[in-house]
């Protein structure tokens, strides 16, 4: 029994859908973070009305899944407010694909017509950036976080971590893989959507990464335990891991109710 057992798993593995997932795993992919900036509550509503009513439709029509869509808690006292799309992508080139295609859209084009047609003066936005990144070796594709608490209870937290040098930085990136930081935020459960390296920003060297919490208690809990843990104390104190990470950002957001994750 064993034996043939043995017999259909090796046949499974030799198989070209088995071998082209694995090839897929092993390419890993690559992440869009678009960011759109603002100040008051009116360009508030019409973002949130672009992206729930034309923007996500339309990725989704193109087959694009896993869109999540942020606001950083402190947007309440912030002067310049912020809102972070963020969904994955089979290849860099997809980014020019979506927007080609999104030209061609219809529906789009007349639903987001009110965002798109602002005036000069009254604009729906101040500012507009997309970050692109490529997944770690060691972490190849988005989890989408399955929380159970409401919406509005949720935490997502975006870290950025900048280095002072692009060797610096593959240091810090090998830190978070072959050190197996990754390891222990899983074994912590820090339910992480995904950790990438940016390959086109305004602020590089850097990686980002995103964890996920039911709350903002259990996201203090966790980095309590996090920073207490015997193999971070290891980790964090071996020489050649010291100094690579210049600046740290650390963004906490709540989803708004109309992201898919």
């Amino acid at each position: 029994m064993k034996k043939n057992i043995l017999i259909v798993l090796l046949v499974m593995m030799a198989s070209p859908m088995f071998l082209l997932a694995q090839a897929k795993k092993q390419q890993g992919e690559y992440y869009q973070v678009t960011v759109y900036h603002f100040t008051n509550a009116e360009q508030a509503d019409l973002l949130d009305t672009y992206l729930s009513k034309s923007y996500l439709p339309a990725l989704h029509r193109q087959q694009v899944k896993s869109v999540g869509v942020f606001t950083p808690i402190a947007n309440d006292t912030a002067t310049d407010k912020r809102c972070y799309i963020i969904f994955p992508l089979r290849r860099a080139g997809s980014v020019e694909d979506i927007e080609q295609k999104l030209d061609k859209d219809a529906a789009y084009q007349a639903s987001g017509r009110t965002f798109m047609d602002a005036a000069y003066d009254k604009p729906a936005f101040t500012r507009k950036e997309v970050i692109l990144l490529k997944s770690f070796p060691l972490a190849p594709s988005m989890i989408v976080p399955k929380l159970q608490s409401p919406v509005a209870d949720r935490v997502y937290e975006l870290r950025s971590y900048e280095s002072a040098s692009e060797k610096i930085f593959r240091n810090k990136v090998q830190m978070f893989n072959e050190g197996d930081e990754i390891g222990l935020f899983n074994r912590l459960k820090f339910n992480a959507v995904f950790y990438a390296s940016v390959i086109a920003g305004s602020r590089m060297p850097n990686l980002m990464y995103m964890t996920s919490f039911e709350n903002m208690a259990e996201r203090d809990a966790h980095w309590k335990a996090f920073g207490s843990d015997p193999q971070w104390k290891v980790l964090s104190a071996k020489p050649e891991y010291q100094h690579n990470v210049s600046r740290n950002e650390t963004i906490l957001m709540r989803a708004r109710p109309y992201s898919d994750y």
